[in-house]
């Protein structure tokens, strides 16, 4: 893996920790979940051999501390620091942005907000419960892992969330332990870490956040939804197909599930790089 070349970027109520690789069009990869910059250790590399590859901590993650940690957050926050990194690194072009989970929710905003800076978004798995008709039942499970992590703290709040998540009346416990490669395995302790917050802020925000359909449809030329290929029926999956149909445009099925970015790192950014070449 190459190293990168590491940069802080002051922004309101936070500092980020950002990494860059390669040369060419500015890819900006935001990280979903309780990861960070090195979410995309296994496909930055072959990513940088067509692009820019910027990847960085979310503010409030691992190395982007906040100035007030007890601060709430907010969608429209965070993808104001993704703003601020393309005027940082790519001024005067049009950048590309992948994100992930949560992440997907900021590239969305990010597009909608700032479209004369981006070129294409492809946004995998957003959990923007909020445009599903059955929001109403979501919200009920946000405020369930809300005052379960108050309560009981977070491995059961983390357990109600994650069966939230699941295919409709699935309960079984998966098969077989997934074996994460080496990398993925060395940054487990710092997304431990990271948990809390995202448990206990990222998640009611983040699941509450509706995002302007309108705009959407209207920049739907530079959007590409994807989901999992192994993800249909969970949870995950449902906002993205449900914004391709009503866009109009192809829902891309990516290998592995939700988190197929780690499962399945070679061939996820193998199709990744074939998405930003068409």
């Amino acid at each position: 893996m190459t190293d990168p070349t590491n940069g802080s970027l002051r922004v309101n109520g936070a500092t980020l920790h950002y990494e860059v690789r390669g040369e060419g069009p500015l890819l900006l990869l935001i990280p979903g979940g309780a990861g960070d910059a090195a979410s995309f250790d296994g496909i930055a590399d072959a990513l940088a051999a067509e692009h820019t590859v910027v990847t960085y901590d979310p503010r409030g993650m691992s190395r982007s501390p906040l100035d007030d940690p007890e601060a709430e957050q907010r969608v429209e926050e965070h993808a104001d620091d993704a703003f601020r990194i393309l005027e940082l690194l790519s001024p005067r072009e049009p950048a590309r942005v992948f994100g992930a989970s949560s992440g997907a929710i900021i590239s969305l905003h990010l597009l909608a907000a700032h479209p004369e800076r981006i070129g294409r978004v492809v946004a995998h798995e957003p959990p923007v419960v909020e445009v599903l008709p059955d929001a109403a039942d979501h919200r009920a499970l946000i405020a369930r892992v809300r005052e379960t992590f108050r309560i009981e703290g977070l491995m059961p709040a983390m357990a109600v969330f994650m069966a939230g998540l699941r295919k409709g009346g699935d309960t079984t416990e998966p098969q077989a332990e997934i074996k994460l490669p080496p990398q993925a395995a060395a940054r487990a302790e710092r997304t431990m870490a990271n948990m809390p917050y995202f448990v206990g802020r990222i998640v009611p925000s983040f699941m509450s956040y509706a995002p302007d359909l309108d705009r959407l449809a209207a920049l739907s030329d530079r959007l590409v939804l994807a989901c999992g290929e192994d993800s249909r029926g969970e949870l995950p999956y449902r906002p993205a197909a449900f914004l391709a149909a009503r866009f109009g445009v192809e829902l891309v099925h990516f290998p592995g599930g939700h988190t197929g970015l780690t499962t399945h790192p070679a061939e996820f950014g193998e199709l990744l790089r074939k998405v930003f070449r068409s």
